[in-house]
């Protein structure tokens, strides 16, 4: 893994209202980023970003991430040809939340079950107080199968 790009962490006011990026890792190196369409400011999807995976980000302008289950880097829509190219990247005043502003490739979708966000679904409590999850998100964009052969 490459060295990083980015300098140790420097005082609370450095932090909070400094011009350096100083990105806060959590305790297993990954850093939360929430990502929005860029036009529309819908919320797409949240992954998570190494050390290694905010760099390319950068570095390339294609959005990158840490996958956590597979314990592997990917490039968003190097499968699928959704690759999310990055318009904006914005940190919280913590610096330990990212926010990528993308535009989305291919067929416009974002989530790996094809609807445009992943989160096409909301929790609601049924007839006996039971919370559970209802579609909210539209009709599918394409059939997983046709893209990752699944």
């Amino acid at each position: 893994m490459t060295s990083s790009i980015f300098p140790a962490r420097g005082s609370k006011s450095e932090i909070e209202t400094g011009s350096g990026l100083q990105p806060k890792f959590d305790e297993n190196g990954l850093i939360c980023a929430v990502v929005t369409d860029h036009a529309s400011g819908e919320l797409l999807m949240v992954g998570y970003m190494n050390d290694e995976a905010l760099r390319r980000t950068i570095e390339t302008g294609e959005a990158w991430y840490w996958s956590r289950s597979r314990q592997e880097y990917w490039k968003k829509g190097g499968t699928s040809g959704q690759v999310q190219k990055v318009q904006e990247i914005l940190t919280d005043c913590d610096q330990d939340a990212i926010w990528l502003k993308v535009t989305v490739e291919g067929n416009g979708a974002t989530c790996h079950v094809g609807y445009n966000s992943c989160f096409f679904r909301k929790i609601v409590l049924d007839d006996a107080g039971k919370p559970v999850l209802e579609h909210s998100g539209g009709e599918r964009v394409y059939d997983p199968k046709d893209v990752y052969g699944k």
